[in-house]
């Protein structure tokens, strides 16, 4: 891997780790809601900003309804849910539940798309069960109703993910990564706005919460997404998927640094025995693959950034990329 490509990587890690982050130091002031509704809002500016300056506006008449779809499933859900979430939870503790999708999405793919659960994936998805267990029920005390609430939202939200990356790939087979990344937040912002009467935030926002709305809308979303899609074209989507183990990694930093978060015995145990089970669970799951490129003025309507689009409509690579959010992650 190239030294670029390799800083895309981690700088791409950081940002969806920070999501996390950024989400706790925010939700006070806006609520669970407003938050969610802002992110989506400002990525898909910033997505159709990014998609008139490439000249490359994708159709959005044919596929609405895959894209409504993908949005609420994929990012106005899970992203509402983690923002609840975090009210209760620390950024850590939301960060390693969120490396939980790839075991929903293996057994929804399994259920819907008879996807067959081979041994490797069976003990891997025991795995993070474990570790789940582990990080949520080792506790010197009980944990209050509400923080037990938050931490299944969590898990709710990583089961939003696995429902929305094999409905893509029933769905939208062949429909550029893009266009779903693009679209999908618009649906999601639509779907959240008839909510945002019921939670109106709080009070006036500090600059703080600005900068941290902004960050979670521009940074850990939009920008995340359009650096990932230039990792796929470069290293191809096997080896991008690499970016799933560091991604916990990284909200688990910055918790502890920037928000003072405790690194509990029991944070590092779960986290390491459901990275472990990620693994096994991802390696059965996606072929090698290659990078292709394109010549750097050779763009059509179906190329983004001079790379071919057939790298952005792999299907392992759209599975992957809507399994991880950012929007979101997640985003989508």
């Amino acid at each position: 891997m190239a030294i670029a490509d390799l800083a895309r990587l981690l700088v791409l890690a950081a940002l969806w780790g920070g999501s996390f982050a950024f989400i706790r130091v925010a939700v006070p002031a806006l609520g669970p809601l407003w938050l969610a509704e802002s992110r989506v809002a400002i990525a898909f500016v910033a997505l159709f900003a990014f998609a008139l300056f490439r000249r490359v506006v994708p159709s959005l008449r044919a596929h609405w309804r895959g894209f409504l779809a993908v949005g609420v499933i994929n990012s106005a859900l899970p992203f509402a849910l983690f923002c609840y979430a975090e009210q209760y939870v620390t950024a850590s503790t939301a960060a390693v539940l969120n490396a939980t999708s790839p075991f929903f999405g293996a057994t929804v793919a399994a259920i819907w798309l008879r996807e067959p659960l081979a041994p490797v994936k069976i003990v891997g998805m025991a795995l993070g069960l474990a570790g789940v267990a582990i990080l949520v029920g080792w506790h010197p005390e009980p944990l209050a109703p509400k923080t037990m609430l938050a931490m299944a939202a969590c898990l709710v939200a990583a089961l939003c993910y696995g429902v929305a990356s094999v409905y893509a790939k029933a769905k939208l087979t062949g429909m550029p990564s893009f266009s779903i990344a693009l679209y999908s937040q618009l649906g999601a912002a639509l779907a959240l706005a008839p909510s945002l009467p019921l939670s109106p935030p709080a009070g006036l926002l500090s600059a703080l919460v600005v900068a941290n709305v902004l960050a979670l809308g521009l940074a850990s979303t939009a920008v995340a997404y359009m650096l990932y899609f230039r990792l796929i074209a470069n290293i191809g989507p096997a080896r991008a998927l690499s970016v799933t183990f560091l991604i916990p990694l990284f909200g688990v930093f910055w918790g502890v640094v920037f928000l003072g978060e405790t690194l509990a015995a029991n944070t590092l145990a779960g986290c390491a025995l459901i990275l472990g089970g990620t693994w096994l669970a991802v390696r059965a799951q996606l072929p090698p693959s290659h990078p292709v490129r394109l010549n750097e003025h050779q763009t059509s309507s179906g190329s983004v950034g001079g790379y071919t689009q057939r790298y952005l409509t792999c299907a392992a690579w759209r599975q992957r990329c809507l399994m991880i959010s950012s929007f979101c992650s997640r985003g989508f």
